[in-house]
């Protein structure tokens, strides 16, 4: 069975952004899903000169691995100052060394949410302009603005913003299960 791995870019313990991953995984019909947490694959502040000097980060070796395993993304951008959250960034840093297509070519759909009313729309634009030179096969974009809001008890409660991320992930299972191996 095809099978999509599903994150929030934050280390947030309550991230908004894991839970809005999360819910789109669960989604997917016919498409196993896993969600997993950043804080599981700590690794140091990237550098030139930390590179030369010491072994690749453990951490960013075991995030690699698991990339490997999956037919798709489903990723959740938190934002912070109107960009990525700096351990989503450091870790892509170091992801990015060992293997410059960072999400393996494979169809990535592409998240955000944010308490305020933009629902990290800026982040997301950065992060749909920038994934595909990392091996991201867009599939599609959703920002769910004010989250606390619009999403509570683990559902979307606006059925327009339901069905819209509904269409989303069903083109993204679509397009895993056409992708030939």
């Amino acid at each position: 069975m095809k099978k999509i791995l599903a994150f929030g870019a934050s280390t947030s313990s309550t991230s908004i952004n894991k839970q809005l991953a999360g819910y789109a995984a669960s989604q997917l019909a016919g498409v196993a899903y896993e969600v997993i947490d950043l804080n599981d694959f700590e690794v140091p502040v990237y550098s030139e000169d930390l590179e030369k000097r010491e072994a690749y980060p453990a951490g960013a070796e075991a995030f690699n691995k698991e990339l490997d395993k999956y037919d798709g993304f489903i990723v959740s951008l938190a934002e912070h100052n109107g960009s990525y959250t700096a351990a989503f960034k450091n870790l892509f840093d170091w992801a990015s060394r060992k293997d410059r297509m960072v999400f393996r070519n494979k169809p990535t759909l592409v998240l955000a949410t944010s308490p305020g009313a933009r629902g990290g729309a800026t982040v997301l634009a950065a992060g749909t302009a920038t994934f595909p030179h990392l091996g991201a096969k867009i599939v599609g974009s959703y920002s769910l603005p004010s989250f606390y809001d619009n999403f509570k008890d683990g559902e979307l409660v606006e059925l327009s913003k339901k069905d819209d991320l509904q269409k989303l992930v069903s083109e993204l299972e679509s397009a895993i299960l056409s992708e030939v191996e």
